[in-house]
């Protein structure tokens, strides 16, 4: 099958991270298989979801990573032209969900397989299919558990989100927080009798407004646009009536921390505050309140490697020698984290990622088979 053949293929599964993405596993499963390669399926915990793990030339370290996920965002409410997980071609362009995020990037390189066994690879390439890397980068940690234990160690990792084929080296990462409010119910004419969650977490997300303030003053020399840790407050819900003094309130929010910033010191000084600052007057009124706060994902942000294998061989294949920085999270920090070089460049741009009418540019889809074309060259070398 043509890389073309395939974009369009792994499209037309509809893989959103709240849906399976078993079909789409099956199918590579089978693609791989008809040309005598074995794959390996690592389940999620229900057995609804599924990594996929492949091995293509001879089982030696020195070999070279392909990771990229399945999973896409949802398509709901979005203004699309067509449908989302039908390819339309339109000036050059491939449309589609996943097209650019980044379904393209695995399909252009095992629509290359044929090549790389003509070619009799002297070292490895491993393709590491992940699912739920847009809910939290969830099923990467298993399938990276699996290479540690079952894979000569590789020498780099390249993750093919998109980046229009530029060696992008560092990501910064993500902490997502739930912090619940209790309070206690009064009717809003005795605000004395009642504490409200409402309120109370108003005042929480004003400390954590003055957080990301603070954390915006400490600019990182790695080129991310904003170049310094992000603190957001996303989502909020809770209250009953307006003239019902709150119970329940709680809210979302997020840390994107630079290289080498702890997120868990703004976890730390906001639990530190509420013990000091918000706890004393609420149970002064009512001790069963308080305000609880959980990590519901946490993903490590990639630091760069100028002496590192993976940079140093996606800068020979590319030619790109400048230096590029994502705001995003990805799972390459994950695999930085257990011990392996790591580097993003993928095909897109991260500009058309979650959109409607979301694409790829043709050239790029060209430019990435050129580029799995020279990968291919230098391990058969």
């Amino acid at each position: 099958m043509t890389s073309r053949e395939l974009i369009e293929k792994l499209v037309g599964f509809p893989t959103v991270s709240c849906d399976s993405n078993l079909d789409l596993i099956h199918f590579v499963r089978d693609y791989l298989a008809s040309h005598g390669i074995e794959s390996q399926l690592i389940p999620n915990e229900e057995g609804t979801k599924a990594n996929l793990l492949a091995t293509i030339g001879p089982q030696t370290s020195g070999g070279i990573v392909l990771s990229g996920h399945t999973d896409v965002v949802p398509v709901n409410d979005q203004p699309w032209e067509s449908d989302p997980f039908t390819v339309v071609e339109r000036s050059g362009r491939l449309f589609g969900r996943g097209t650019a995020d980044m379904k393209s990037f695995y399909a252009i390189a095992l629509a290359m397989v044929p090549r790389m066994l003509e070619r009799s690879i002297r070292r490895p390439i491993h393709f590491a299919l992940s699912y739920d890397e847009e809910v939290g980068c969830l099923g990467a940690p298993a399938i990276i558990r699996k290479i540690l234990a079952d894979i000569p160690t590789p020498s780099a990792v390249i993750v093919g989100e998109p980046t229009m084929m530029r060696v992008t080296s560092a990501h910064k990462g993500i902490v997502t927080m739930e912090t619940t409010v209790t309070g206690r119910e009064a009717h809003s004419s005795q605000t004395h009798r009642g504490v409200s969650a409402v309120m109370t977490a108003a005042r929480l997300i004003a400390k954590i407004d003055e957080m990301a303030r603070t954390a915006a003053r400490e600019i990182s020399d790695i080129p991310f646009d904003p170049p310094y840790t992000t603190v957001h407050v996303g989502k909020i819900e809770g209250g009953t009536a307006p003239n019902i003094i709150s119970r329940h309130c709680r809210f979302l929010w997020d840390i994107r921390p630079i290289p080498g910033d702890d997120p868990s010191r703004y976890r730390a000084d906001l639990d530190r505050w509420v013990e000091e600052e918000i706890l004393p007057g609420m149970r002064a009124i009512a001790p069963d309140t308080g305000v609880s706060t959980r990590a519901l994902c946490s993903v490590p942000a990639l630091a760069p490697e100028p002496q590192g294998e993976a940079e140093r061989l996606v800068r020979s294949l590319t030619g790109d020698n400048a230096v590029h920085a994502a705001a995003y999270a990805a799972e390459a920090g994950q695999f930085q984290e257990a011990g392996f070089s790591t580097v993003i460049c993928g095909p897109g741009s991260i500009d058309q990622a979650h959109q409607a009418n979301e694409f790829i540019d043709l050239a790029q889809v060209e430019e990435c088979e050129r580029f799995i074309g020279r990968l291919i060259d230098h391990l058969a070398d």
